[in-house]
């Protein structure tokens, strides 16, 4: 939608299209009906694999024994060898706040599409925040921003935040107050609108009053682990979260390991990805299978799905040099433009930068963070090597398809400065 409404992007590239419009409900229903499909094909697959599906509410009743059922009369009960707790989470909403689920909502509200407000504030500038206001502003509603911290995007690299606000937020129908909490929403009703007290993060008082069609609470994610009978054996949540070792193994409140349960995912929020929590779930299954795997989560990407794409994978660059400082080395930094690639000027997509934080005496990558066209599929060049050890000096010599994107991370790992020609990752070539 947004790439039909932008007339001088087409005319650049001898396009005409006459006034593009959508139908809000159709809309809607492509994305309900994906969720419905996947949501069927993983079913599906369990199925044809051989697992059993025990439909219920679950609680852990003691050592390697769940009970299961309708809220309040779980009576049927089963034993395991081993269980894996991966009850995911839900919507964090601050205390405050009243969601209606129709004008202040939560992103699960917001994926139905049920109606697109002229005028929409959005609690929080991370993933969540930014993807919908990359969809909202596309269908046409203006967008506030209401950030507690003293800067938008405060979760990304500072330098891929300052221009990710250049290109997704300064351009578009988007203002944003930044340094505040959103302390108390009121809901639209009798034809008034939703009602935003804005309090100042520092002083903590009343800094001014907003009046909107409707509110989306975009503040992170809270772990779903209430009513698990955790109690049973022994285990207290921290915040919610379910404590478990790098092997995903649950910790008892002594600080002892529970035999045989393990968590994954956003239940033990050590990083709330879904793939993530696919991965810490291979990780379980590789362990319960006799074989030992430990997952490093510095080698795991996260994407924010705007147009441009942001990924990034391992340190940022504030976090890279305080590791720097603490450990005693140093850190470089390259960094590469789109503007230099052949495919992303075919296609007029030049606005990007990619940036690499690496060790010039060792060649080793620190952090990868990208900015521009499908980010979110190149950032994998980058955390594969990190996963793998590969250093700068050994995957340089990478060959990239001639015009891809991915000559991006060609140039950037290219243009790094390492100190050593030690190639001891490098395997003997096979001849084909």
């Amino acid at each position: 939608m947004r790439e039909l409404k932008n007339l001088h992007h087409l005319k650049a590239l001898g396009l005409q299209v006459s006034a593009a419009g959508y139908d809000r409900q159709a809309v809607a229903d492509h994305a309900n009906n994906l969720a419905l499909k996947i949501r069927n094909n993983l079913t599906n697959s369990m199925k044809a694999l051989g697992v059993d599906i025990l439909t219920g509410v679950g609680t852990i009743v003691g050592p390697q024994r769940v009970k299961y059922g309708k809220a309040g009369f779980s009576d049927n009960e089963v034993t395991a060898r081993d269980i894996i707790i991966a009850t995911g989470s839900v919507p964090f909403v601050p205390r405050g706040i009243e969601v209606d689920g129709k004008t202040v909502i939560t992103s699960d509200h917001a994926l139905k599409l049920e109606f697109v407000p002229e005028w929409i504030a959005i609690v929080g500038s991370g993933y969540i925040g930014l993807e919908f206001s990359d969809v909202y502003t596309a269908l046409g509603s203006e967008v506030t921003f209401i950030e507690a911290l003293d800067q938008l995007m405060p979760g990304f690299d500072p330098e891929i935040s300052k221009l990710a606000q250049r290109v997704l937020v300064n351009p578009r129908k988007i203002d944003y107050h930044t340094g505040v909490f959103a302390t108390k929403i009121t809901p639209a009703k009798d034809g008034r609108p939703v009602v935003i007290e804005l309090t100042d993060a520092k002083t903590k008082e009343l800094k001014e009053t907003l009046e909107v069609d409707a509110a989306l609470i975009a503040t992170g994610r809270a772990p779903f682990t209430n009513g698990l009978g955790l109690e049973n054996i022994n285990v207290l949540t921290q915040r919610g979260f379910i404590p478990v070792d790098e092997r995903m193994r649950v910790i008892d409140a002594d600080g002892k390991l529970v035999p045989h349960l393990y968590c994954i995912g956003d239940a033990n929020g050590k990083m709330m990805l879904a793939h993530a929590a696919s991965a810490q779930g291979i990780s379980v299954v590789e362990q319960v299978s006799g074989r030992d795997h430990v997952l490093n989560h510095l080698s795991v990407p996260a994407a924010c799905f705007t147009h441009p794409e942001i990924s990034m994978v391992g340190l940022t660059e504030p976090q890279a040099r305080e590791k720097a400082e603490k450990d005693g080395f140093e850190i470089s930094i390259a960094k590469t433009s789109f503007k230099a690639n052949t495919k992303a000027l075919a296609e007029n997509e030049g606005e990007g930068l990619a940036k690499l934080i690496y060790r010039p005496d060792t060649g080793e990558i620190l952090g990868v963070h990208i900015f521009g066209m499908h980010a979110a599929d190149l950032i994998h060049e980058a955390s594969n090597a990190m996963a793998l050890g590969t250093r700068i000096q050994d995957i340089k010599f990478a060959v990239h398809a001639h015009p891809t994107l991915s000559e991006v991370l060609d140039e950037l790992f290219k243009s790094a400065k390492v100190n050593t020609q030690d190639h001891s990752s490098v395997r003997e070539p096979i001849a084909i």
